[in-house]
Protein backbone atom coordinates (compact mmCIF):
# COMPACT_ATOMS: atom_id res chain seq x y z
CA UNK A 1 0.00 0.00 0.00
CA UNK A 2 1.34 3.39 -1.00
CA UNK A 3 1.01 6.27 1.68
CA UNK A 4 0.14 9.81 0.29
CA UNK A 5 2.19 12.15 1.80
CA UNK A 6 0.18 15.23 3.30
CA UNK A 7 1.96 18.05 4.92
CA UNK A 8 1.09 21.42 5.94
CA UNK A 9 2.63 24.77 4.76
CA UNK A 10 1.24 28.09 4.58
CA UNK A 11 1.59 29.96 1.16
CA UNK A 12 1.26 33.25 1.04
CA UNK A 13 0.54 33.33 -2.85
CA UNK A 14 -0.85 30.00 -4.05
CA UNK A 15 -1.40 31.25 -7.83
CA UNK A 16 2.29 31.67 -7.83
CA UNK A 17 3.23 27.85 -6.41
CA UNK A 18 4.56 25.44 -8.76
CA UNK A 19 1.65 22.72 -8.59
CA UNK A 20 -0.58 20.67 -10.61
CA UNK A 21 -3.37 20.98 -9.16
CA UNK A 22 -4.55 24.16 -6.86
CA UNK A 23 -7.55 23.11 -4.88
CA UNK A 24 -9.37 26.14 -3.66
CA UNK A 25 -12.15 25.85 -1.05
CA UNK A 26 -15.26 28.30 -1.38
CA UNK A 27 -17.72 28.62 0.51
CA UNK A 28 -21.66 29.26 -0.93
CA UNK A 29 -21.91 32.57 -2.31
CA UNK A 30 -22.10 34.16 -5.75
CA UNK A 31 -19.38 36.90 -5.78
CA UNK A 32 -15.92 36.54 -5.63
CA UNK A 33 -14.23 36.73 -1.92
CA UNK A 34 -12.33 39.80 -1.50
CA UNK A 35 -9.09 37.41 -0.31
CA UNK A 36 -9.27 35.56 -3.74
CA UNK A 37 -9.23 38.79 -5.80
CA UNK A 38 -5.40 38.20 -6.44
CA UNK A 39 -5.85 34.13 -7.26
CA UNK A 40 -8.56 35.50 -9.96
CA UNK A 41 -6.50 37.98 -11.67
CA UNK A 42 -3.98 35.48 -12.33
CA UNK A 43 -6.55 33.07 -13.58
CA UNK A 44 -7.54 35.71 -15.94
CA UNK A 45 -10.93 35.99 -14.04
CA UNK A 46 -11.84 33.13 -14.69
CA UNK A 47 -13.51 32.11 -10.98
CA UNK A 48 -15.39 35.30 -10.32
CA UNK A 49 -16.81 34.45 -14.55
CA UNK A 50 -17.75 30.96 -13.15
CA UNK A 51 -19.26 32.14 -9.91
CA UNK A 52 -21.10 35.06 -12.34
CA UNK A 53 -22.68 32.66 -14.56
CA UNK A 54 -24.00 30.13 -11.73
CA UNK A 55 -21.51 27.05 -12.78
CA UNK A 56 -19.91 26.89 -9.49
CA UNK A 57 -22.53 27.54 -6.50
CA UNK A 58 -20.32 26.16 -3.57
CA UNK A 59 -22.60 23.73 -2.28
CA UNK A 60 -21.26 21.68 0.46
CA UNK A 61 -19.19 18.58 -1.35
CA UNK A 62 -19.42 20.36 -5.11
CA UNK A 63 -16.94 21.03 -7.36
CA UNK A 64 -15.67 22.80 -10.58
CA UNK A 65 -12.57 22.18 -12.46
CA UNK A 66 -10.66 25.43 -13.86
CA UNK A 67 -7.75 25.86 -16.10
CA UNK A 68 -4.34 27.05 -14.85
CA UNK A 69 -2.34 29.59 -15.67
CA UNK A 70 1.86 30.19 -15.12
CA UNK A 71 2.70 27.63 -12.56
CA UNK A 72 -0.68 26.53 -11.76
CA UNK A 73 -1.37 23.76 -14.20
CA UNK A 74 -5.18 23.34 -13.22
CA UNK A 75 -7.30 24.75 -10.23
CA UNK A 76 -10.17 22.56 -8.96
CA UNK A 77 -13.09 24.61 -6.63
CA UNK A 78 -14.49 22.49 -3.87
CA UNK A 79 -17.28 24.11 -2.59
CA UNK A 80 -18.34 24.26 1.44
CA UNK A 81 -21.47 25.30 1.45
CA UNK A 82 -22.03 27.84 4.55
CA UNK A 83 -18.55 27.76 6.46
CA UNK A 84 -20.18 29.39 9.51
CA UNK A 85 -22.30 26.29 10.29
CA UNK A 86 -19.85 23.57 9.59
CA UNK A 87 -20.30 20.31 11.09
CA UNK A 88 -18.99 16.99 11.31
CA UNK A 89 -21.06 15.73 8.46
CA UNK A 90 -20.59 18.47 6.28
CA UNK A 91 -16.75 18.79 6.60
CA UNK A 92 -17.22 14.78 5.67
CA UNK A 93 -19.23 15.77 2.82
CA UNK A 94 -16.77 18.02 1.68
CA UNK A 95 -13.47 15.99 1.88
CA UNK A 96 -15.02 13.43 0.39
CA UNK A 97 -16.15 15.42 -3.04
CA UNK A 98 -12.64 16.68 -2.55
CA UNK A 99 -10.56 13.22 -1.85
CA UNK A 100 -12.58 11.38 -5.16
CA UNK A 101 -12.55 14.37 -7.18
CA UNK A 102 -8.61 14.94 -6.97
CA UNK A 103 -7.49 11.44 -6.67
CA UNK A 104 -9.29 10.45 -9.92
CA UNK A 105 -7.25 13.07 -11.46
CA UNK A 106 -4.04 12.81 -13.13
CA UNK A 107 -2.48 15.52 -10.93
CA UNK A 108 1.03 14.16 -8.82
CA UNK A 109 1.10 17.37 -6.42
CA UNK A 110 -1.82 19.01 -5.28
CA UNK A 111 -1.50 22.27 -2.73
CA UNK A 112 -4.89 22.71 -0.84
CA UNK A 113 -6.03 26.96 -0.13
CA UNK A 114 -8.15 27.97 2.66
CA UNK A 115 -8.06 31.41 1.68
CA UNK A 116 -11.18 31.41 -0.20
CA UNK A 117 -12.69 30.98 3.39
CA UNK A 118 -13.83 33.33 6.19
CA UNK A 119 -10.70 33.52 8.18
CA UNK A 120 -11.89 32.21 11.96
CA UNK A 121 -13.77 29.22 11.64
CA UNK A 122 -14.15 27.62 14.57
CA UNK A 123 -14.65 23.49 12.94
CA UNK A 124 -11.30 24.47 11.00
CA UNK A 125 -9.03 21.59 12.46
CA UNK A 126 -11.80 19.26 12.09
CA UNK A 127 -12.14 20.29 8.36
CA UNK A 128 -8.41 19.96 8.14
CA UNK A 129 -8.99 16.52 9.86
CA UNK A 130 -11.70 14.98 7.19
CA UNK A 131 -9.74 16.13 4.40
CA UNK A 132 -6.49 14.45 5.48
CA UNK A 133 -8.41 11.07 6.55
CA UNK A 134 -10.60 11.64 3.44
CA UNK A 135 -7.93 11.62 1.11
CA UNK A 136 -5.80 9.04 2.93
CA UNK A 137 -8.66 6.30 2.14
CA UNK A 138 -9.41 7.64 -1.68
CA UNK A 139 -6.18 6.69 -2.20
CA UNK A 140 -6.27 3.26 -0.62
CA UNK A 141 -5.93 0.53 -3.70
CA UNK A 142 -6.68 -3.04 -3.60
CA UNK A 143 -3.62 -4.41 -5.70
CA UNK A 144 -2.49 -7.46 -3.63
CA UNK A 145 -4.01 -10.15 -6.20
CA UNK A 146 -3.85 -7.77 -9.22
CA UNK A 147 -1.25 -7.45 -12.04
CA UNK A 148 -0.39 -4.30 -12.09
CA UNK A 149 -1.07 -3.19 -15.47
CA UNK A 150 -4.88 -3.79 -14.98
CA UNK A 151 -4.67 -1.35 -11.80
CA UNK A 152 -1.57 1.39 -12.05
CA UNK A 153 -0.86 2.97 -9.06
CA UNK A 154 -2.94 6.63 -7.96
CA UNK A 155 -1.07 9.18 -10.10
CA UNK A 156 -0.92 11.52 -6.83
CA UNK A 157 1.40 11.36 -4.56
CA UNK A 158 2.02 14.79 -2.74
CA UNK A 159 -0.59 17.26 -1.11
CA UNK A 160 0.39 20.92 0.63
CA UNK A 161 -2.59 21.98 3.01
CA UNK A 162 -2.41 25.71 3.30
CA UNK A 163 -4.33 27.68 5.84
CA UNK A 164 -3.58 31.26 5.61
CA UNK A 165 -5.03 32.46 8.87
CA UNK A 166 -7.81 30.44 9.37
CA UNK A 167 -5.56 28.29 11.51
CA UNK A 168 -1.88 27.92 13.09
CA UNK A 169 0.54 25.46 11.39
CA UNK A 170 1.14 24.03 14.65
CA UNK A 171 -2.70 22.68 14.83
CA UNK A 172 -2.93 22.31 11.84
CA UNK A 173 -0.70 19.89 11.70
CA UNK A 174 -1.91 17.83 14.46
CA UNK A 175 -4.93 17.61 12.75
CA UNK A 176 -3.14 16.19 9.66
CA UNK A 177 -1.51 14.01 11.53
CA UNK A 178 -4.95 12.65 13.23
CA UNK A 179 -6.39 12.19 9.61
CA UNK A 180 -3.82 10.16 7.99
CA UNK A 181 -2.99 7.95 10.69
CA UNK A 182 -6.62 6.86 11.26
CA UNK A 183 -6.17 6.78 7.38
CA UNK A 184 -3.94 5.03 7.16
CA UNK A 185 -5.14 2.14 10.11
CA UNK A 186 -8.46 2.14 8.28
CA UNK A 187 -6.45 1.29 5.08
CA UNK A 188 -4.46 -1.61 6.86
CA UNK A 189 -7.83 -2.98 7.68
CA UNK A 190 -9.13 -2.60 4.15
CA UNK A 191 -6.14 -4.51 3.13
CA UNK A 192 -6.37 -6.97 5.36
CA UNK A 193 -10.31 -7.35 4.49
CA UNK A 194 -9.74 -7.37 1.06
CA UNK A 195 -7.61 -10.56 1.18
CA UNK A 196 -8.84 -14.00 -0.25
CA UNK A 197 -9.08 -16.46 2.38
CA UNK A 198 -6.93 -18.89 0.66
CA UNK A 199 -4.02 -16.03 1.44
CA UNK A 200 -5.58 -14.40 5.06
CA UNK A 201 -5.56 -17.55 6.98
CA UNK A 202 -5.20 -17.12 11.08
CA UNK A 203 -1.34 -18.15 10.39
CA UNK A 204 -1.19 -14.99 7.92
CA UNK A 205 -2.68 -12.61 10.43
CA UNK A 206 -0.13 -13.60 13.32
CA UNK A 207 2.45 -13.59 10.73
CA UNK A 208 0.97 -9.78 9.85
CA UNK A 209 1.28 -8.75 13.24
CA UNK A 210 4.60 -9.51 13.80
CA UNK A 211 5.70 -7.78 10.87
CA UNK A 212 3.26 -4.95 11.89
CA UNK A 213 5.43 -5.14 15.03
CA UNK A 214 8.61 -5.01 13.61
CA UNK A 215 8.17 -1.60 11.66
CA UNK A 216 5.59 0.12 14.35
CA UNK A 217 6.97 1.73 17.95
CA UNK A 218 5.87 0.17 20.78
CA UNK A 219 4.09 -2.47 19.68
CA UNK A 220 4.99 -6.16 20.70
CA UNK A 221 3.17 -9.17 19.68
CA UNK A 222 2.69 -12.53 21.34
CA UNK A 223 0.77 -15.71 19.65
CA UNK A 224 -0.95 -18.62 21.30
CA UNK A 225 -1.22 -21.72 19.45
CA UNK A 226 -3.83 -24.46 19.50
CA UNK A 227 -1.72 -26.39 22.22
CA UNK A 228 -1.54 -23.43 24.44
CA UNK A 229 -5.05 -22.23 23.97
CA UNK A 230 -5.95 -25.70 25.12
CA UNK A 231 -3.97 -25.88 27.85
CA UNK A 232 -6.06 -22.75 28.86
CA UNK A 233 -8.80 -24.17 28.00
CA UNK A 234 -10.43 -22.58 25.13
CA UNK A 235 -12.17 -25.38 23.83
CA UNK A 236 -15.06 -22.83 22.44
CA UNK A 237 -12.38 -21.04 20.68
CA UNK A 238 -11.15 -24.26 19.36
CA UNK A 239 -14.41 -25.75 18.09
CA UNK A 240 -14.82 -23.37 15.48
CA UNK A 241 -11.79 -24.53 13.49
CA UNK A 242 -12.18 -27.87 14.31
CA UNK A 243 -13.17 -28.71 10.66
CA UNK A 244 -10.36 -26.72 9.18
CA UNK A 245 -6.81 -27.70 8.35
CA UNK A 246 -6.07 -24.21 9.19
CA UNK A 247 -4.87 -23.56 12.38
CA UNK A 248 -6.66 -21.35 15.56
CA UNK A 249 -4.74 -18.88 16.52
CA UNK A 250 -4.90 -16.30 19.30
CA UNK A 251 -2.90 -13.19 18.55
CA UNK A 252 -1.94 -10.39 21.71
CA UNK A 253 -0.78 -7.15 20.57
CA UNK A 254 0.17 -4.95 22.93
CA UNK A 255 1.23 -1.14 22.53
CA UNK A 256 3.02 0.86 25.03
CA UNK A 257 2.08 4.58 25.19
CA UNK A 258 2.42 5.11 28.61
CA UNK A 259 3.82 3.74 31.93
CA UNK A 260 4.41 -0.24 32.01
CA UNK A 261 2.43 -0.20 35.07
CA UNK A 262 -0.84 1.92 33.62
CA UNK A 263 -3.50 -0.18 33.24
CA UNK A 264 -4.33 -0.85 29.40
CA UNK A 265 -7.62 -0.26 27.04
CA UNK A 266 -8.65 -3.32 25.44
CA UNK A 267 -9.80 -3.76 22.08
CA UNK A 268 -10.83 -7.82 20.87
CA UNK A 269 -11.41 -8.57 17.16
CA UNK A 270 -13.07 -11.73 15.45
CA UNK A 271 -11.32 -13.12 13.24
CA UNK A 272 -12.49 -15.53 11.33
CA UNK A 273 -10.72 -15.48 8.30
CA UNK A 274 -13.62 -17.58 6.22
CA UNK A 275 -16.97 -18.70 7.20
CA UNK A 276 -18.62 -21.46 5.54
CA UNK A 277 -20.84 -21.76 8.68
CA UNK A 278 -19.57 -25.43 9.42
CA UNK A 279 -22.14 -27.82 9.52
CA UNK A 280 -25.19 -25.43 9.43
CA UNK A 281 -23.70 -24.60 6.24
CA UNK A 282 -24.32 -21.30 4.49
CA UNK A 283 -26.25 -20.82 1.37
CA UNK A 284 -24.26 -20.52 -1.68
CA UNK A 285 -25.31 -17.10 -3.20
CA UNK A 286 -22.17 -14.41 -1.91
CA UNK A 287 -20.54 -16.69 0.16
CA UNK A 288 -17.07 -15.40 -0.86
CA UNK A 289 -17.95 -12.51 0.80
CA UNK A 290 -17.64 -14.32 4.03
CA UNK A 291 -14.20 -13.88 3.76
CA UNK A 292 -14.73 -10.16 4.99
CA UNK A 293 -15.93 -11.92 8.54
CA UNK A 294 -12.52 -10.97 9.86
CA UNK A 295 -13.35 -7.70 9.70
CA UNK A 296 -13.12 -7.30 13.62
CA UNK A 297 -9.64 -8.33 13.69
CA UNK A 298 -8.96 -6.06 10.92
CA UNK A 299 -10.24 -3.18 12.97
CA UNK A 300 -8.32 -4.06 15.83
CA UNK A 301 -4.87 -4.34 13.25
CA UNK A 302 -5.89 -0.82 12.16
CA UNK A 303 -6.44 1.17 15.34
CA UNK A 304 -3.19 -0.21 17.10
CA UNK A 305 -1.39 1.28 14.18
CA UNK A 306 -2.97 4.25 14.22
CA UNK A 307 -2.36 4.42 17.71
CA UNK A 308 1.41 4.40 17.35
CA UNK A 309 1.51 6.65 14.35
CA UNK A 310 -0.26 9.02 16.65
CA UNK A 311 1.90 8.19 19.50
CA UNK A 312 -0.99 8.26 22.07
CA UNK A 313 0.27 8.53 25.72
CA UNK A 314 -2.21 5.12 26.44
CA UNK A 315 -1.50 1.16 26.64
CA UNK A 316 -3.61 -0.83 24.60
CA UNK A 317 -3.93 -4.56 23.94
CA UNK A 318 -5.41 -6.38 21.23
CA UNK A 319 -6.48 -9.58 21.03
CA UNK A 320 -7.94 -11.02 17.56
CA UNK A 321 -9.26 -14.73 18.12
CA UNK A 322 -8.34 -16.33 14.52
CA UNK A 323 -10.09 -19.45 13.18
CA UNK A 324 -11.66 -20.69 10.06
CA UNK A 325 -14.94 -22.55 9.85
CA UNK A 326 -15.32 -25.28 7.77
CA UNK A 327 -17.04 -28.43 7.22
CA UNK A 328 -15.70 -31.60 7.67
CA UNK A 329 -15.92 -35.16 9.12
CA UNK A 330 -13.69 -33.38 11.93
CA UNK A 331 -16.46 -29.97 12.14
CA UNK A 332 -18.13 -29.22 15.44
CA UNK A 333 -21.81 -30.60 15.04
CA UNK A 334 -25.07 -28.93 16.18
CA UNK A 335 -25.89 -30.01 19.58
CA UNK A 336 -22.43 -30.53 20.59
CA UNK A 337 -21.18 -28.93 24.20
CA UNK A 338 -18.14 -27.89 24.77
CA UNK A 339 -16.75 -25.56 27.69
CA UNK A 340 -15.21 -22.22 27.21
CA UNK A 341 -11.93 -21.24 28.95
CA UNK A 342 -14.23 -19.76 31.74
CA UNK A 343 -15.47 -23.01 32.92
CA UNK A 344 -19.30 -22.54 31.31
CA UNK A 345 -20.57 -25.05 29.14
CA UNK A 346 -22.11 -24.16 26.00
CA UNK A 347 -24.54 -26.12 23.59
CA UNK A 348 -24.08 -25.14 20.04
CA UNK A 349 -27.07 -25.57 18.24
CA UNK A 350 -26.02 -23.61 15.20
CA UNK A 351 -21.84 -23.88 14.22
CA UNK A 352 -22.49 -20.47 11.64
CA UNK A 353 -23.16 -18.57 15.05
CA UNK A 354 -19.06 -19.34 15.45
CA UNK A 355 -18.15 -15.66 16.54
CA UNK A 356 -19.48 -16.02 19.81
CA UNK A 357 -17.43 -19.17 20.14
CA UNK A 358 -14.63 -17.48 19.65
CA UNK A 359 -15.09 -14.15 21.11
CA UNK A 360 -16.42 -15.47 24.75
CA UNK A 361 -12.62 -17.16 25.43
CA UNK A 362 -10.73 -14.04 24.21
CA UNK A 363 -13.13 -11.99 26.65
CA UNK A 364 -12.49 -14.33 28.93
CA UNK A 365 -8.37 -14.28 28.57
CA UNK A 366 -8.21 -10.35 28.81
CA UNK A 367 -9.26 -10.46 32.29
CA UNK A 368 -5.58 -10.93 32.95
CA UNK A 369 -4.38 -7.72 31.74
CA UNK A 370 -6.56 -6.00 34.49
CA UNK A 371 -8.18 -3.97 31.54
CA UNK A 372 -10.02 -0.52 32.11
CA UNK A 373 -12.42 -0.96 29.69
CA UNK A 374 -12.77 -3.30 26.70
CA UNK A 375 -14.31 -3.40 23.81
CA UNK A 376 -14.86 -5.96 20.78
CA UNK A 377 -15.21 -5.65 17.48
CA UNK A 378 -16.80 -8.05 14.95
CA UNK A 379 -19.16 -9.09 11.75
CA UNK A 380 -21.10 -10.96 14.28
CA UNK A 381 -24.61 -11.19 13.20
CA UNK A 382 -27.00 -10.50 10.01
CA UNK A 383 -29.69 -9.52 11.96
CA UNK A 384 -27.43 -5.96 12.87
CA UNK A 385 -28.19 -4.93 9.24
CA UNK A 386 -31.57 -5.62 9.26
CA UNK A 387 -32.04 -3.24 12.01
CA UNK A 388 -29.28 -0.77 11.36
CA UNK A 389 -29.07 -1.10 7.36
CA UNK A 390 -25.26 -0.27 6.60
CA UNK A 391 -24.98 3.16 7.76
CA UNK A 392 -24.65 2.73 11.63
CA UNK A 393 -22.60 -0.17 13.92
CA UNK A 394 -24.70 -2.00 16.38
CA UNK A 395 -23.04 -0.63 20.02
CA UNK A 396 -24.10 -3.02 23.01
CA UNK A 397 -22.41 -2.04 26.46
CA UNK A 398 -22.79 -3.08 30.37
CA UNK A 399 -21.83 -0.09 30.91
CA UNK A 400 -23.80 3.70 30.22
CA UNK A 401 -20.65 5.93 30.58
CA UNK A 402 -18.45 3.53 27.95
CA UNK A 403 -21.59 3.29 25.81
CA UNK A 404 -21.84 7.18 25.47
CA UNK A 405 -18.47 7.65 25.06
CA UNK A 406 -18.73 5.34 22.13
CA UNK A 407 -21.90 6.71 21.00
CA UNK A 408 -20.09 10.08 20.73
CA UNK A 409 -16.83 9.08 19.48
CA UNK A 410 -19.34 7.93 16.09
CA UNK A 411 -20.44 11.00 16.29
CA UNK A 412 -17.59 13.14 16.40
CA UNK A 413 -15.86 10.50 13.72
CA UNK A 414 -18.85 10.82 11.28
CA UNK A 415 -18.62 6.50 12.12
CA UNK A 416 -21.64 7.07 13.78
CA UNK A 417 -23.00 3.73 16.12
CA UNK A 418 -26.74 3.03 18.08
CA UNK A 419 -27.20 1.57 21.30
CA UNK A 420 -29.66 -1.65 21.78
CA UNK A 421 -30.57 -3.02 25.19
CA UNK A 422 -29.11 -5.68 26.47
CA UNK A 423 -31.93 -6.70 29.19
CA UNK A 424 -32.26 -10.06 31.28
CA UNK A 425 -35.55 -10.60 29.29
CA UNK A 426 -33.28 -11.43 26.30
CA UNK A 427 -31.32 -13.42 28.11
CA UNK A 428 -33.90 -16.29 28.88
CA UNK A 429 -33.62 -17.48 25.02
CA UNK A 430 -29.92 -18.29 25.77
CA UNK A 431 -31.33 -21.09 28.57
CA UNK A 432 -30.37 -24.99 27.25
CA UNK A 433 -31.17 -27.65 29.28
CA UNK A 434 -27.62 -29.41 28.63
CA UNK A 435 -25.54 -26.83 29.04
CA UNK A 436 -24.84 -23.69 31.10
CA UNK A 437 -26.58 -21.55 28.21
CA UNK A 438 -26.76 -22.04 24.41
CA UNK A 439 -24.76 -20.16 21.49
CA UNK A 440 -28.38 -18.93 19.76
CA UNK A 441 -31.85 -17.03 20.88
CA UNK A 442 -34.88 -19.14 20.55
CA UNK A 443 -37.35 -16.36 19.33
CA UNK A 444 -36.26 -12.66 17.61
CA UNK A 445 -33.63 -10.09 18.28
CA UNK A 446 -30.37 -12.28 16.99
CA UNK A 447 -27.85 -9.17 17.20
CA UNK A 448 -29.29 -8.58 21.03
CA UNK A 449 -29.17 -12.23 22.10
CA UNK A 450 -25.33 -12.49 20.52
CA UNK A 451 -24.83 -9.30 22.38
CA UNK A 452 -26.28 -11.06 26.10
CA UNK A 453 -24.64 -14.38 25.00
CA UNK A 454 -20.62 -12.16 25.01
CA UNK A 455 -21.74 -10.29 28.13
CA UNK A 456 -21.75 -13.58 30.16
CA UNK A 457 -17.77 -13.42 29.34
CA UNK A 458 -18.03 -10.08 30.53
CA UNK A 459 -18.64 -9.58 33.68
CA UNK A 460 -15.74 -8.83 35.34
CA UNK A 461 -14.42 -5.19 33.99
CA UNK A 462 -16.11 -1.92 31.49
CA UNK A 463 -17.50 -4.08 28.47
CA UNK A 464 -18.98 -2.59 24.95
CA UNK A 465 -19.42 -4.72 21.98
CA UNK A 466 -19.39 -3.67 18.60
CA UNK A 467 -21.35 -4.79 16.08
CA UNK A 468 -19.89 -4.61 12.11
CA UNK A 469 -21.52 -6.52 10.26
CA UNK A 470 -22.83 -3.53 7.94
CA UNK A 471 -20.58 -1.51 8.68
CA UNK A 472 -17.03 -3.33 7.68
CA UNK A 473 -17.62 -4.23 4.23
CA UNK A 474 -19.76 -3.45 0.92
CA UNK A 475 -21.31 -5.66 -1.42
CA UNK A 476 -21.07 -3.32 -4.63
CA UNK A 477 -18.64 -2.07 -4.57
CA UNK A 478 -17.47 -5.18 -3.65
CA UNK A 479 -14.41 -4.33 -0.48
CA UNK A 480 -14.04 -3.54 2.97
CA UNK A 481 -14.95 -0.41 4.46
CA UNK A 482 -12.11 0.12 7.35
CA UNK A 483 -14.57 1.00 9.33
CA UNK A 484 -14.95 1.26 12.48
CA UNK A 485 -11.60 2.71 12.92
CA UNK A 486 -12.08 5.90 12.81
CA UNK A 487 -14.81 5.44 16.02
CA UNK A 488 -12.04 3.65 17.88
CA UNK A 489 -9.53 6.14 17.30
CA UNK A 490 -11.57 9.07 18.04
CA UNK A 491 -12.56 7.27 21.60
CA UNK A 492 -8.99 5.96 22.18
CA UNK A 493 -7.97 9.54 21.76
CA UNK A 494 -10.36 10.71 24.00
CA UNK A 495 -9.18 8.44 26.51
CA UNK A 496 -5.82 9.66 25.84
CA UNK A 497 -6.34 12.90 26.41
CA UNK A 498 -5.19 13.71 22.59
CA UNK A 499 -8.76 15.36 21.19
Amino acid sequence: MANLSITVRNVSAPEQAKTQALIVLLPERKTLPKSLKTLDVALDGTVATTLKLGDFTGSAGSHRWLPGRGNVQRVLLIGCGDASKMSVATAKKISEGLAKTLVGSAAVDALISFSGLPPKIGSISQLIEQISLQLSLAHYQYSHTLNQRKKPPRPLKRVTISTGDSCSVGDARRAVLAGTATGQGANLTRELVNLPGNICTPKYLAGEARRLARKTKNLSVSVLDERKMADLGMHSLLSVGNGSDQQSQLIVMKYQGTAAKARPYCLVGKGITFDTGGISLKPGAKMDEMKFDMGGAGSVFGALYAASLMSLPINIVGVIAAAENMPSGRATKPGDVVTSMSGKTIEILNTDAEGRLVLCDALTYVERFSPVEVVDIATLTGAIIVALGQEATGIFSNDDQLAESLLAAGDRSYDRGWRFPIWEEYHRQLDSQFADLANIGTGGAGSITAACFLSQFAQNYKWAHLDIAGTAFRGAPKGGTGRPVPLLMQYLRERAGKL
